[in-house]
């Protein structure tokens, strides 16, 4: 057996989950809906509150699937319930992020701003740039930050992703656009004799 897919995915107060035909299971909370078919392999049942998933069969392909669906759901009905995001910092002299009606616009050094269409189902939250030490042992830097949020977590990381590709951090100076936590090793500039 899968040892996640054999976990159950327990249904929180104030989240329906329902299973229609065509192994469709449906998630409905306070934060928004979300629904995602299940491969045939598996059958998810509801059992006391609990979304339970059962392999159809015992071949490679379908043990794969126990444990990706059953997390699957199980995102769902945390996105429903609490949501996700993702936090983004904007490094750099004279790079900055506006809120702009359906998006954002980003100034990142290049010649020309960048609009950024905010999808349908994600939210933005843009900070003022401040002075932050990210890393210990790092110097202060003038760091804006953008949060993504939605109740989709695949799709959260995907527009972080694809935020974060316009302006990838710098090895020499560390500029650009980084996640929240992640570290850039920096390198070492032509030495002067």
């Amino acid at each position: 057996m899968s040892r996640i897919g054999r976990q159950p995915v327990v249904i929180p107060d104030g989240v329906e989950v329902e299973i229609k035909r065509g192994n469709i299971v449906e998630v409905k909370g306070p934060k928004g809906e979300l629904s995602q078919q299940v491969d045939s392999l598996i059958k998810p049942k509801i059992e006391d509150s609990q979304v339970i998933f059962e392999r159809k069969a015992n071949h490679k392909q379908a043990r794969a699937y126990h444990g990706l669906f059953r997390n699957l759901i199980n995102n769902m009905v945390i996105g429903v319930s609490q949501g996700f995001e993702r936090q983004l910092y904007v490094i750099g002299v004279g790079y900055k992020v506006e809120d702009q009606p359906g998006g954002i616009m980003l100034s990142l050094g290049y010649s020309h701003q960048i609009y950024f269409r905010k999808p349908e189902g994600i939210e933005f939250e843009v900070d003022r740039p401040k002075r932050r030490t990210i890393a210990e042992g790092t110097k202060e830097l003038l760091i804006g930050t953008i949060t993504v949020k939605g109740v989709d977590k695949q799709l959260v990381g995907q527009v972080s992703a694809k935020l974060r590709s316009l302006r990838p951090p710098d090895n020499y100076k560390g500029k650009g656009i980084r996640y929240k936590g992640e570290e850039v090793h920096l390198k070492a500039g032509k030495a002067v004799i």
